[in-house]
């Protein structure tokens, strides 16, 4: 994954705002980054500029080798069900989908052979192959995350975004689930990208990268 002197303005009634200011960052494959900084320094910004859900001004972004710049809305749409997982801090699952079907529908959009079996085994693989009929509002938030977990993982994609993923959970239940996160990770050899506040957390990452006003202003080992 490559950023390359990536800049994002956004309009405001107050006027254009730089959200990101020459940003260059570059990850290999099966590392793990952990992005610190305060609030509004354009830590969820850059995730979602490598995800391709929003757009740079200048600069390139090369994810999973392909430079996302050039592919129009639908192309892009169909690499990210492929190449890039995200799990954010609120687990956006659709309420009157089922966790299997939760986990089955960016497979099914991407028209896989066997969607519901590859779910299956992806909730077997967070533990919760007893809770696949089960409905959001039926699971607790750990078991909400660790649906989310397996809808990102399910695809095998090359990159993983993950956006504070455990601020919306205990410390118990938040330490759980990134212990299945990188699990995870290990396993299917994916780049994670991880937007943290907890340093303890951003420790168990290869290394880390701090950002402030929209620029990034160190980086090294965890």
């Amino acid at each position: 994954m490559v950023l390359d002197d990536v800049h994002l303005t956004l309009t405001s009634k107050a006027g254009p705002v730089n959200i990101l200011r020459g940003v260059t960052l570059t990850a290999g494959q099966g590392e793990s980054i952990a992005v610190l900084g305060p609030s509004g320094a354009g830590k969820s910004t850059l995730l979602a500029i490598i995800a391709g859900l929003e757009r740079a001004d200048r600069g390139r972004v090369v994810v999973s080798g392909t430079d996302i710049g050039g592919l129009g809305e639908s192309a892009l749409a169909a690499f990210r069900r492929k190449a890039v997982g995200i799990v954010f801090q609120a687990f956006h699952l659709i309420p009157t989908m089922t966790a299997l079907e939760n986990v089955a529908l960016p497979l099914e959009l991407g028209v896989h052979g066997d969607p519901f079996g590859a779910a299956k085994e992806a909730l077997d693989s967070v533990g919760l192959g007893n809770r696949v009929q089960h409905y959001p509002s039926q699971l607790s938030g750990g078991e909400q995350q660790r649906v989310a977990l397996a809808r990102a993982f399910v695809p095998r994609p090359d990159v993983l975004l993950a956006d504070e993923p455990t601020g919306n959970l205990d410390g118990e239940t938040g330490g759980a689930v990134m212990g299945e996160l990188f699990r995870l990770r290990a396993a299917r050899g994916s780049t994670l990208i991880l937007v943290t506040h907890d340093h303890a957390l951003a420790a168990r990452c290869d290394r880390t990268v701090h950002i402030a006003d929209g620029r990034i202003t160190s980086a090294g080992e965890a």
